[in-house]
């Protein structure tokens, strides 16, 4: 009676003592969407034709026009986000924050995903408010990767919590909606298929644990599910390949660099050094700071921890469930109880989860240090690595385990760690709220622009790349625009069909930002002659006018 009392009062304070890691989770999780949400208002990050050709497919389908499967002038990368966004493009108008409202709430999905996917690979409360503190903080290079909607970035991480989630609960055997949880799990994986392949290692690692834990289930009616789902999230894509004959892969190992060359210094530089600390959000806006270049070091050893410890988990879980299922069963209620092997079998799952993880982060780290993208393009292209996100929960458990020791080197190292990565990462938050007034301004001035052509008249002009998509997504096509180089010839249209319109107009104008080399090359046409460029100045741009 005596330790029943005794009890009472620490059951009442174990959920108590619960409540505020969560409730601080929450707190840190509003914190993450609200400060997106904020810049968002404030026009950052900064958009440009790229995140405007997907306005574009999605004020199409808005419209009913066009349902396109690529972004447009590809052949890969699905247009996933155009379909999100149509609704409210159909709502609102063509605008950037109704684009970029579907990919807030994805990534708003990402930290809840993430807060659920920790606890249920063993973390304790205190350690899934750490990951969702690392994930709600945003350097320049996170947020990018994650709100502005120029195809694949802002889905993926999600897709990748999903899989590992879904993976866990299947490998749990809980009964109840299993082909519900198999249909969904195909389902996110055919979809990442189509819309980038970078998920691919996940997709594998998740699949391969699935196979070894449920193979005998994917031999029955489960199996069938998957494969249905599998093709139906790939759909898109299948039916593309076969109506053409055009292999995805293909075109986006083109894309990433594998038809171009760099040398092994600059992709090791550019994959090993800078890689990491750009990719994971340790670093300026568009640079790196020498000191923020200790994730570069600090990175692959991790992993490498993480993963042997996972591979150690994995193994002693599975002799301990074999020693348990060897012992002979009680008779009496003596003896170990049912629960002891149930809880060896979720530490294996948990284990073998945390390892396909790390081991598609590691895929992801290797295949970007090789590819020519690391050396050329260092900085914009470490938006490849954004993905490694999605194993933060397993990449930084080992640390949490080691300063959660007694005593020890380990037990004041590992704090010390954690407490640098949020620290950085927080430093690199701060450097990228102050570029916000100037993207904001940039963005005003575009406005102007967009007012200047309206009040002018015109509605048809020529610009370079990173001027026209944007225009014409600006303002609902009213304005069109074709795409010309620095020395006037045709430039790349991702669209056909504007080159055609702005050809048949004899009177179409030219718009360059100022002192831009292609405003530098249509002043030398200036003149009060038929024939010659009037020019009218509108905040940062030039626009050029025949006169006739």
């Amino acid at each position: 009676m005596t330790a029943t009392v005794r009890q009472e009062p620490r059951d009442r304070a174990r959920p108590r003592t619960l409540r505020l890691p969560v409730l601080l989770a929450l707190l840190v999780g509003l914190a993450g969407v609200g400060y997106r949400l904020a810049l968002l208002l404030a026009d950052a990050p900064p958009t440009n034709s790229d995140e405007a050709t997907m306005g574009l497919a999605a004020l199409h389908i808005a419209r009913g026009e066009e349902f396109p499967i690529w972004f447009y002038g590809q052949a890969y990368m699905g247009t996933l986000e155009a379909y999100l966004a149509a609704p409210l493009v159909a709502l609102a108008g063509p605008s950037v924050l109704a684009l970029r409202l579907p990919t807030l709430a994805l990534y708003a999905l990402f930290l809840a995903l993430s807060w659920r996917l920790t606890r249920r690979l063993g973390g304790d409360p205190w350690f899934a408010l750490l990951v969702i503190g690392f994930l709600a903080l945003g350097s320049d290079r996170v947020v990018k990767n994650q709100l502005i909607a120029g195809g694949g970035y802002p889905e993926m991480n999600p897709a990748g919590v999903a899989l590992a989630l879904l993976t866990v609960a299947l490998c749990a055997n809980r009964a109840g909606g299993r082909l519900l949880r198999w249909a969904a799990w195909a389902l996110v994986s055919g979809l990442m298929l189509w819309v980038d392949p970078l998920l691919l290692p996940y997709i594998l690692g998740t699949g391969t644990v699935l196979v070894v834990w449920r193979r005998r289930e994917l031999a029955g009616r489960a199996g069938l599910v998957v494969a249905g789902a599998l093709l139906l999230g790939a759909a898109p894509m299948l039916v593309d390949s076969l109506r053409h004959g055009r292999n995805p892969l293909t075109a986006v190992l083109a894309a990433s660099g594998g038809d171009a060359t760099a040398s092994w210094g600059e992709r090791l530089y550019g994959g090993l050094v800078l890689g990491p600390p750009l990719g994971m959000g340790f670093c300026s806006p568009s640079h790196c700071a020498t000191w923020q270049l200790w994730w570069a070091l600090a990175f692959p050893v991790l992993l490498l921890l993480a993963i042997l410890s996972a591979w150690r988990t994995l193994r002693t879980a599975r002799r301990s469930t074999a020693d348990f299922e060897a012992l002979p069963v009680a008779r009496n209620g003596d003896g170990p109880r049912p629960g002891g092997a149930a809880g060896g079998d979720d530490q294996r799952v948990s284990a073998a989860v945390r390892l396909a993880l790390l081991a598609g982060a590691a895929a992801v780290f290797a295949a970007y240090v090789v590819s020519s993208a690391a050396g050329r393009t260092p900085v914009e292209s470490s938006r490849y690595l954004s993905c490694l996100a999605v194993a933060a929960p397993a990449l930084l458990w080992p640390l949490w385990r080691a300063a959660r020791r007694r005593s020890g080197v380990l037990r004041v190292v590992a704090p010390a760690v954690l407490a640098a990565i949020l620290g950085t990462a927080a430093v690199a938050t701060v450097e990228a709220i102050r570029t916000v007034p100037a993207t904001s301004a940039e963005a005003e001035r575009h406005r102007t622009l967009v007012d200047a052509l309206a009040e002018l008249g015109v509605r048809h002009v020529r610009g370079g790349y990173w001027t026209c998509n944007r225009l014409t997504f600006a303002t609902g096509e009213n304005v069109v625009c074709a795409v010309v180089d620095d020395e006037l010839r045709p430039g790349f249209d991702r669209l056909p069909a504007y080159r055609q319109t702005v050809a048949a107009d004899p009177d179409a104008a030219w718009v360059a930002p100022v002192g831009s080399p292609l405003a530098a090359r249509l002043d030398q046409r200036l003149g009060p002659e038929p024939g010659a460029f009037e020019v009218v100045t509108v905040a940062s741009w030039r626009v050029y006018l025949l006169r006739p």
